[in-house]
């Protein structure tokens, strides 16, 4: 079952090439989010409905770089080491963070997520698609500073760079030579049965793949009351609802039987687990619509909430949990970054900033739309 999320860049071709800085967390946390024509810099970034892939140049080296792996096996430790010493050694002026962890690198200055966050300019992981989005809750609050993303011979929707690649990739990251796509993100607020607003600590987590009320360990189904925009739409009787993100799209959404969706649209999408109703079938609202998930006075479960996977809340009946897209989306860079000019390429496809990460990912792991016989054909060319 596919868990986690597309990596990908837009088809739509707009590459905008100006400067850019990679920014401080300090500075953007502070910042309200404005529209600058899809390009991010160190104090704005697109507002939900101007997201696309970004063509930057020009940029200005960082300053400050935050570490995140997965458990440390002998790879994992054998790559980090090789990639600290190729920062060090060609960029001595950077800082080096890494999480309050007993596995932190040596020579790793310890950082702690907050308001009262040192600042960061690039993050780097190392790890699966998992790692991206432990990266992502990192930033509950405010902006995501670019995220370089490396897999450690795994495949995944969210690894675009194979740690063989690293120095290309640090080079172009380094030099604001990339290729970025902001990846929109969700916010939660929770309501009890009299409508008020209720304070939690999952009420700041920022959501990369999805929010989704499920029945949990309960026999019964729930009964969930569907708002959009305060509009009651149905009363859905379920295992359960998933609110994600396009990014989303390709995790419980799509093994829900829900569409996918590129991750450079500004979209929602609802999809029902299981539900009692065969017309109940998944939608895609504009990431302006807000989607309030109301557990019926008249269910006779109550419902779990996980938020990328972590349980984080349980809903009693008469209290909802409402959905909006975030304002401070995450900017991955992409493959495409260090794809080789055309003059050095041999063979076929397209050209640096004009690849889409997202179709070569959708046939390559999904298998997209692959008959039985391309299957075999393609099992007996690896042979």
């Amino acid at each position: 079952m596919i868990r986690r999320a597309l990596s990908t860049r837009t088809p739509l071709r707009t590459h905008l090439r100006v400067p850019i800085r990679l920014f401080h967390a300090r500075q953007v946390q502070s910042a309200r989010p404005a529209t600058s024509g899809g390009r991010t810099s160190a104090v704005t970034l697109p507002r939900v409905h101007k997201r696309h892939a970004t063509r930057v140049s020009n940029g200005i080296s960082p300053k400050s770089v935050l570490i995140v792996n997965k458990l440390r096996t002998k790879p994992v430790v054998e790559a980090i080491d090789t990639l600290l010493k190729y920062i060090r050694e060609k960029y001595p002026e950077v800082e080096i963070y890494h999480e309050d962890r007993p596995d932190i690198p040596e020579g790793a200055k310890v950082w702690h997520p907050g308001s009262n966050a040192d600042p960061i300019d690039l993050v780097i992981t190392l790890g699966g698609d998992g790692t991206i989005l432990h990266a992502s809750s990192l930033f509950k609050t405010g902006a995501v500073p670019p995220v370089l993303s490396f897999s450690m011979g795994t495949l995944g929707f969210l690894l675009p760079f194979h740690i063989d690649d690293y120095t290309k990739a640090i080079d172009s990251a380094f030099a604001g030579r990339i290729t970025v796509l902001h990846r929109m993100r969700l916010s939660c607020t929770f309501q009890d049965s009299g409508g008020e607003r209720i304070d939690t600590q999952c009420e700041d987590w920022q959501v990369m793949n999805e929010v989704a009320l499920h029945r949990g360990s309960s026999p019964h189904l729930n009964t969930i009351d569907v708002f959009v925009d305060g509009q009651h739409l149905t009363e859905a009787v379920s295992d359960g609802l998933i609110v994600s993100t396009p990014t989303g799209s390709t995790a419980y959404s799509l093994s829900a039987g829900g569409p996918i969706v590129h991750p450079s649209l500004s979209a929602i999408v609802l999809t029902p687990i299981c539900p009692r109703s065969l017309s109940f079938r998944p939608l895609v609202f504009p990431s302006s619509s807000s989607i309030t998930l109301r557990i019926s006075e008249r269910s006779r479960a109550s419902a779990g909430l996980s938020m990328d996977g972590q349980v984080s809340h349980i809903l009693s009946p008469g209290e909802a949990v409402t959905v909006r897209a975030s304002l401070f989306p995450i900017p991955c860079i992409n493959r495409s970054s260090i794809t080789e000019p055309d003059e050095m390429r041999e063979s076929e496809g397209a050209g640096p900033g004009k690849e889409d990460d997202w179709v070569r990912d959708i046939n390559n792991l999904l298998q997209y739309n692959a008959t039985f016989r391309s299957k075999a054909l393609t099992r007996h060319s690896r042979g």
